[in-house]
Parts: structure tokens; sequence; C-alpha cells
């Protein structure tokens, strides 16, 4: 089994970064890395569902949603795979760590070849009463992307 795989963003402006996904045994997923060139505050983060960036970000296709659930935050038991919540930016930079128990390296919610999307809003986890948030979140344009691919 892969047990680690790497995605470096790239994006609108001055937007980049590497994102470090590490599993072991099967267990839950370490996300981990940085981001640069954001604005402050909560920008939306998910896997989207295509491994595609030929028409920029918008060509990764909807969230990563195997199962076909609604849209939700992390923590939720209903949601897409690839609904990884919020990172948070502070003077441009955002360092990640999430622990995730939902995606995976391999199987059926194998994010690697699909694309990692940072968007311009806080996502609202699917709590924001319109069908939008059931969605997307209502996050907002997508700011940066890059495709998930094993490493070392």
């Amino acid at each position: 089994m892969v047990n680690k795989a790497v995605c470096v963003l790239k994006g609108t402006g001055d937007v980049t970064g590497v994102v470090h996904f590490e599993q072991q045994n099967g267990g839950e997923v370490i996300v981990t890395g940085s981001i640069t060139g954001l604005t402050d505050g909560l920008h939306g983060f998910h896997v989207h569902a295509f491994g595609d960036n030929t028409n920029g970000c918008i060509s990764a296709g909807p969230h990563f949603n195997p199962h076909g659930k609604t849209h939700g935050a992390p923590g939720d038991e209903v949601r897409h795979v690839g609904d990884l919540g919020n990172i948070t930016s502070k003077d441009g930079n955002a360092d990640i760590e999430i622990k995730d128990k939902i995606i995976s390296l391999d199987g059926v919610n194998n994010v690697i070849g699909r694309t990692v999307v940072v968007h311009e809003k806080k996502d609202d986890l699917g709590k924001g009463g319109d069908q939008e948030s059931l969605v997307t979140g209502n996050a907002g344009g997508r700011l940066a992307c890059g495709v998930i691919g094993i490493c070392q």
C-alpha cells in the first residue's frame, strides 16, 4: 500500500504551497503542509474529483464524493470524502495539520490522482441553510490547486 503522497499547489497571484499526505496501516491520513499568498482568515480546503488542471482549477470538477452524500464538516457522518474543512491563514500563510479518517491512500476513498483545491472563502461546512451550502459549503472561487501524487 502507498503510504505517502504529495501535492504542489499553484494558483492565482502568489498563492502556492505543498501538502503532504501520510497513512499508516490503513488508519487515518495525516495531512500537513503550508500555503503562502493567501488573504488572512479561513479558506475552504477540499479534495476534488479529478486530477485534471488543464483549464486551471475548474477542471478538477466537484468535491470528491464517491458515496453521493451532501457537503459537510470533516467530523460529520454525512460529508463528501473530499471535505477537509477550512485552513486558517495569518500574515498570508497557512500551516496545515489535519487528521482525517475518511480519505485514504488506497481503496474507494483513495485521493491519489485527485486535486487539492484551496478556496477564496470560508467553508460553511454544509450549515449555510441553502442548496449551495450542501454542494460546496459556499467556499467561493478556486485560488490554488494541484494534483496529489505518490511520493517516496
